[in-house]
């Protein structure tokens, strides 16, 4: 095979650094480290990117040639940093590396190398819609009637499963078992149609995003000479987070580091991205899959007081998996114990945080300073609901606002057409759920379902599911049509005789539910947030109550969004929050079942909820507040709750109890 190879620049003159003075003694060891492999521990503040740039520039001062080191990050933006602070440092600049994410740097060398798989110089690159287009062409080319089943994946959560099964290198049936047991049945299925999905790509030469890895690797075992010369090139490889590696990513960082020359950067006791295809083997196995690998731990912390890393030190050690020992220590003066608050129940709990927050502000506490973290997203709802009432500026940085998404507000548009089949708004957006129906037919339907009621003198919530009206609905649509009815049916007749509670769990039951696990990939995440609003609307005694109240928080929202959002306090789950640190962190719902959340306790695996918490923890600087509800109201009959299990583990003295007077005070 006749390859073409680039050449490689020679070494660039750098200025000269005192990394000794400008580095502690872990730091300094780590980036001064003779060549790999090499297993950095960096602890949460322990000044990782700040290891990871000096050792850029410290091989750039003993001769390396940008081109020859290959930085890999897990965003655009981290490596843009690491590599603009490297030409601060030594004049370089960034262009002259070989740095950049997992996807781009492969797209780089498919670039170069690319015929060698299969893929012509002008190959092109899908975006997520268009990948899912081709995808559903290859299942229909298959199975025409498979979306039809509105238990079947859409094409997005289809892609999901098949992009898991990628990035894990595992079988679909081992996918969609470990991560997707909703489409158990679907297996075989699944398993053609990625095979035709995968033809299709290579007939149309475009390739999507986990084609940049996959094909990367597959370049590097049928060239050989193509990996020999980049295993000879690249003669220091850096990679950033290396504890969220999938299999895939860690598989590709062994292939082009085989001259051990590897510098993995990360922290196991931070892996928490499991969900997404992380393997936390990856980093433990890394001494194993590289033999005579020095392990360095940067454990001196810049971040916290020492009280905070106490408690997070005891958390992470009474883990039950194995990990590295490794114990954080501050650079801060110490200061007070973290507080642990008991609250009777949510509405309690928010209650504390916000007359605790007042406090902080009126102490001179700048509101981006102050933080508020939660486990899932449904647990903030009450907080949420006061810190409006109580005219609380606060963002949201983990997505998407409670009552803002789409699987959120799909539910409060049944609940609102129930209340008023006048809402137009509320019946287009159910109706356009269901197949080969779009805006023009649903207004169509919606105008020969208003027509056929008052001829016949009915409701018409109870007229959907009429002859009459059935007939116009497109042949696609007609079973989805008739089981949205009957759920319609069934919650205006609880409306009439039960209260806005009941009316929430028989909406749950019925379509929707069915129409979700088709519609989403994260089905169970989103179903955990559809069953808090029964607990919410539990706290109505009337429909339009609980209708207006989303509605007034909604608009509440949409004021604060304009905002400076220096004047706002954070609302964030803790897997949003990893890499950030505030003054002051909130963690509510420390609760069994809480956090951990309930899903891990029932398969007896806790451990990545433990570091979770651990990161949650650790993002304290100089005040934190563990918060947890005795009671929990939502999403059923209430229940009692116990501390989670990571504060029932660790000595009391490491923290002060605080019992929450009745006026809130404490």
């Amino acid at each position: 095979m006749d390859i073409n190879l680039p050449a490689s620049p020679g070494s660039l003159e750098v200025p000269p650094i005192d990394f000794r003075s400008d580095l502690n003694d872990e730091q300094y060891t780590a980036v001064t480290a003779q060549p790999g492999p090499l297993l950095i521990l960096a602890g949460a503040g322990s000044g990782k990117t700040r290891t990871l740039t000096y050792r850029v520039a410290y091989l750039l001062s003993q001769g390396v040639s940008p081109s020859d080191i290959l930085l890999l990050t897990f965003t655009n933006k981290a490596a843009k940093e690491m590599l603009q602070r490297v030409e601060d440092l030594t004049g370089i600049e960034p262009r002259r590396f070989w740095g950049g994410t997992f996807h781009s740097i492969g797209h780089r060398l498919l670039r170069i190398h690319g015929e060698a798989v299969g893929l012509a110089k002008n190959f092109t690159i899908l975006d997520a819609g268009e990948a899912e287009t081709v995808l559903k062409g290859a299942v229909e080319s298959i199975d025409s009637s498979f979306f039809k089943n509105k238990t079947h994946p859409k094409p997005g959560p289809l892609s999901s499963v098949i992009s898991m099964a990628r990035n894990t290198r595992g079988t679909i049936e081992e996918t969609v078992v470990n991560y997707f047991p909703q489409h158990n049945e679907l297996i075989e299925q699944i398993g053609a149609f990625a095979e035709v999905y995968a033809k299709r790509k290579n007939e149309q030469q475009v390739v999507d995003y986990d084609d940049l890895l996959t094909n990367w690797l597959k370049l590097m075992d049928v060239a050989p000479e193509v990996r020999d010369y980049y295993n000879q090139r690249f003669r220091h490889t850096l990679v950033d987070e290396y504890q969220d590696t999938n299999t895939l990513q860690a598989k590709i960082v062994d292939t082009m580091g085989a001259n051990h020359q590897i510098m993995a950067v990360g922290d196991d006791a931070q892996c928490i991205y499991s969900w997404r295809g992380a393997n936390y083997e990856n980093i433990m196995t890394f001494p194993d899959r590289h033999p005579d690998t020095r392990i360095l731990r940067i454990e001196t912390n810049y971040r916290s007081t020492p009280e905070i890393l106490t408690l997070a030190n005891a958390v992470i050690q009474n883990r039950e998996t194995r990990g590295f020992d490794k114990e954080l220590r501050a650079a801060k003066p110490s200061s007070q114990v973290p507080y642990v608050v008991q609250a009777m129940d949510s509405k309690e709990q928010a209650q504390f945080v916000i007359n605790r927050i007042r406090g902080l502000l009126d102490e001179g506490k700048e509101p981006r300073e102050i933080a508020v973290l939660y486990r899932a997203h449904y647990q903030a709802l009450d907080l949420q609901m006061e810190l409006s009432r109580a005219g609380i500026s606060y963002q949201i940085t983990s997505g998407v606002r409670f009552f803002e998404q789409a699987h959120i507000k799909d539910m409060v548009s049944h609940l609102r057409l129930i209340y008023n089949p006048s809402d137009v708004s509320a019946f287009n957006r159910l109706a356009i759920l269901l197949p080969k129906v779009g805006e023009k037919s649903a207004q169509k339907l919606f105008a020969i379902a208003v027509e056929t009621a008052r001829e016949q003198e009915k409701d018409f919530i109870d007229i959907l599911a009429d002859p009459a009206v059935l007939k116009k609905v497109p042949a696609a649509a007609k079973q989805d049509w008739e089981s949205l009815a009957i759920s319609l049916l069934d919650m205006k007749r609880a409306n009439e005789s039960g209260s806005p509670e009941d009316v929430v769990e028989i909406g749950l039951e019925g379509w929707y539910s069915q129409y979700l696990q088709g519609a989403y990939a994260n089905y169970v995440n989103r179903m955990d947030d559809l069953r808090s609003l029964i607990g919410f609307a539990a706290q109505f005694d009337e429909m339009q109550d609980l209708i207006a109240q989303i509605t007034l928080l909604n608009s509440e929202v949409a004021d604060r969004s304009m905002e400076d959002a220096d004047e706002s306090i954070r609302l964030t789950t803790v897997h949003q929050a990893k890499g950030l640190e505030y003054d002051v962190v909130f963690l509510i719902g420390a609760a069994e079942g809480l956090f951990p959340i309930r899903r891990a306790v029932e398969s007896g695996d806790t451990e990545e909820e433990r570091r979770l918490f651990y990161v949650a923890v650790t993002r304290a600087r100089d005040e934190l507040y563990l918060l947890f509800p005795k009671m929990n109201t939502k999403g059923g009959p209430s229940m009692f709750l116990t501390p989670s299990r990571f504060l029932q583990e660790i000595p009391q003295e490491l923290y002060e109890p605080v019992r929450i007077r009745r006026n809130y005070g404490w």
